[in-house]
């Protein structure tokens, strides 16, 4: 446990103070940190220290990159319920332009992004299966869905819509979204007639489809672009009606730096507790991950299920 004066002598700094505001809307990297905050990484790295000693927050270490989030000193909300009754001018005004330094960051990530996935997303299905044949991941994808019905399939960031193609046949109803024209452009020339798949353009943090409304939400190969993959999760499990599921089909943590360069990886994989925490985070029950190993890197399945009890009531007029 960590006593009160850790708390209060790590905050009494106001750069802390900003990092600790940063993080209540993400989760950062050090870079990133340093970016929005204008500082240098050394310098930054020392109040990361401090905030982390104090258990104000949790350092990751994922290949060469150090991840930040809040640490369980504010999990009870009452630090920040003190923090945001002060009448402070002068700290919003430095959370003010924090915040618009950081949309600006995660803007240019956002744009990169999209720059790389219009630049590859005609070789995209040929790049999903160099590490495990996908021939073996769709068979497993089959196998962890197969035990009942799909019912409302919602694939988030389709991509060529591959998915789709594998179970708009026995859905109710299939919706692809992706962010990239480009990839739904492909989609949809090569879904060509598939009977019951749609496709949308869409945020995977902001997804342009009511609660509850599907039956089996899919993020394969997506999570490692996302600068905010506990919040893609929350929002893919916002989708689900009662016993509803959804599916992450991701790399398992691995140290590949190249592929952040080369083929715009944000993150390096996950690992199984990371995705369990999203999950429950989100209001799921995560079962036991699949294991799937290849050359370079593993592919791993990880399923949550959203409590019975959850179900959507459908009242008659």
């Amino acid at each position: 446990m960590v006593a009160p004066l850790a708390v209060f002598r790590a905050l009494a700094d106001p750069t802390r103070l900003r990092i600790l505001a940063l993080l209540r809307q993400m989760e950062l990297s050090v870079s990133e940190l340093a970016q929005v905050l204008g500082q240098s990484q050394p310098r930054v790295s020392r109040h990361v220290k401090i905030l982390g000693d104090a258990g104000l927050a949790d350092r990751r270490k994922e290949g060469s990159w150090l991840f930040l989030r809040l640490g369980p000193a504010v999990a009870d909300g009452a630090l920040f319920a003190a923090i945001d009754g002060w009448d402070d001018r002068v700290a919003d005004a430095w959370v003010t332009a924090d915040a618009a330094r950081l949309a600006a960051v995660r803007a240019d990530r956002t744009a990169a992004a999209e720059d790389w996935f219009a630049a590859h997303a005609a070789e995209w299905d040929a790049m999903r299966s160099l590490h495990v044949a996908e021939a073996d991941v769709e068979a497993a994808i089959q196998r962890v869905l197969g035990d009942r019905p799909v019912g409302r399939m919602v694939d988030i960031g389709t991509g060529t819509g591959r998915i789709l193609e594998l179970f708009a046949g026995e859905a109710t109803g299939a919706l692809g979204i992706d962010r990239s024209p480009e990839m739904l452009r492909i989609a949809r020339a090569k879904l060509g007639e598939v009977a019951g798949a749609e496709l949308r353009q869409g945020d995977m943090y902001a997804l342009p489809i009511e609660d509850r409304a599907a039956d089996t939400v899919v993020l394969h190969q997506v999570l490692h672009y996302a600068t905010q993959p506990e919040a893609a999760v929350a929002e893919a499990a916002r989708l689900l009606d009662g016993e509803g599921r959804l599916l992450v089909v991701d790399f398992a943590a691995h140290d590949r730096e190249e592929l952040r360069v080369k083929d715009a990886h944000t993150r390096l994989g996950f690992d199984d507790a990371q995705l369990a925490g999203w999950m429950r985070a989100a209001g799921l029950e995560a079962g036991a991950p699949v294991e799937l190993r290849g050359g370079a890197l593993t592919v791993k399945l990880w399923l949550g299920v959203k409590p019975a009890g959850t179900r959507l009531k459908v009242v008659s007029a």
